[in-house]
């Protein structure tokens, strides 16, 4: 029961039985560090981007977003990207040992990203979106090619 080592020795038997690479949950996001490095160093110096408007409170995309509430400025983009990687984190758990690490990182995200620039943050909170949608689709799919394969009982 308390076998520390032998379970880690039949957990990777079990993932070479069944060609399962356990860093393989780091690839999406290991590929995409260059992308995020470089939309960094394009928003930080890229003149063109200084002082354009884009949408409602996002008046510079190489700055961090500022919304006035009551005098005091939010930045609105951390708090909706945690709140898209909150949802996002909810949808795929399946360990509910992991249950802390669904409320600790998107906030552990919001201090990292509160000064960085609102392009940076938004491609980020778009991302986020984007993977939600993605599994909302794949939840869809896999329960409808269920329900197709289950027969009904008469």
């Amino acid at each position: 029961k308390n076998d520390n080592q032998r379970l880690s020795r039949e957990t990777m038997k079990l993932y070479k039985e069944e060609g399962v690479n356990p860093l393989g949950g780091c690839l999406p996001m290991v590929l995409q560090m260059p992308i995020f490095i470089a939309m960094y160093q394009t928003f930080s110096s890229t003149i063109e981007l200084r002082q354009a408007p884009f949408v409602l409170w996002i008046e510079d995309l190489s700055l961090p977003d500022e919304l006035l509430i009551a005098g005091t400025p939010i930045h609105v983009l951390p708090l909706l990207m945690a709140g898209a990687m909150f949802f996002q984190s909810k949808m795929t758990m399946k360990d509910p040992k992991q249950a802390a690490l669904v409320y600790v990182m998107p906030v552990v995200m919001v201090f990292i990203m509160w000064s960085f620039s609102s392009g940076l943050v938004l491609y980020w909170t778009v991302f986020n979106v984007l993977q939600i949608g993605q599994q909302v689709l794949t939840n869809h799919l896999k329960k409808s090619r269920q329900s197709e394969a289950t027969p009904l009982a008469l």
